[in-house]
C-alpha cells in the first residue's frame, strides 16, 4: 500500500494549495481532484489542519516580505507628496501625518523590543542569593 499512501499525500498537498488559491472549499476540492466531502473530512484531521495552517503562515510571510520590499517606495511617495507645492494641501497634510504616525509607531516598537530583550536577559541571568 506504499503507492496508495504516496498518492494520498500528494492529493493532500494539492488540496492545501487549492485551499489557498480558490474561493471556497468546493472549488478547492474540484481543483485538487477530490470530492468536497473528502476535503471537508480532511479539514477535520489534525495533521491536515497543521499542514494547512503552516501553508497559510508561509503565504502570509511571503506577503509581508513583499510589503516590506515596497515600503521604501511607499515612503518615497509620501515624501514626494508632502513636499510637492503643487499637491493639494489636504494631500500634503495627510502625507505628513502618515509619516509622523508611522515614525512614532516605529519608535514605540523599538522601545518595546528593547524592554523585552532586557527582560529576557534578566530572566536568563542566574540569581545568587
Amino acid at each position: 500500500m506504499v503507492g496508495h499512501g504516496a498518492k494520498f499525500g500528494r492529493k493532500k498537498e494539492e488540496a492545501v494549495v487549492a485551499l489557498l488559491s480558490q474561493r471556497n472549499v468546493e472549488e478547492a476540492a474540484r481543483v485538487a481532484g477530490v470530492s468536497a466531502s473528502t476535503l471537508l473530512r480532511w479539514l477535520q484531521v489534525p495533521e491536515f489542519q497543521q499542514s494547512y495552517r503552516q501553508a497559510r503562515r508561509d503565504a502570509y510571510s511571503q506577503s509581508i516580505a513583499r510589503l516590506q520590499r515596497a515600503s521604501s517606495a511607499a515612503v518615497s511617495t509620501l515624501l514626494t507628496v508632502m513636499v510637492d507645492g503643487n499637491a493639494p494641501a489636504a494631500s500634503r497634510v495627510r502625507a505628513a501625518d502618515c509619516i509622523l504616525e508611522h515614525a512614532t509607531k516605529a519608535i514605540e516598537l523599538e522601545d518595546i523590543e528593547a524592554r523585552v530583550s532586557e527582560l529576557e536577559r534578566a530572566a536568563e541571568t542566574p540569581k545568587f542569593t
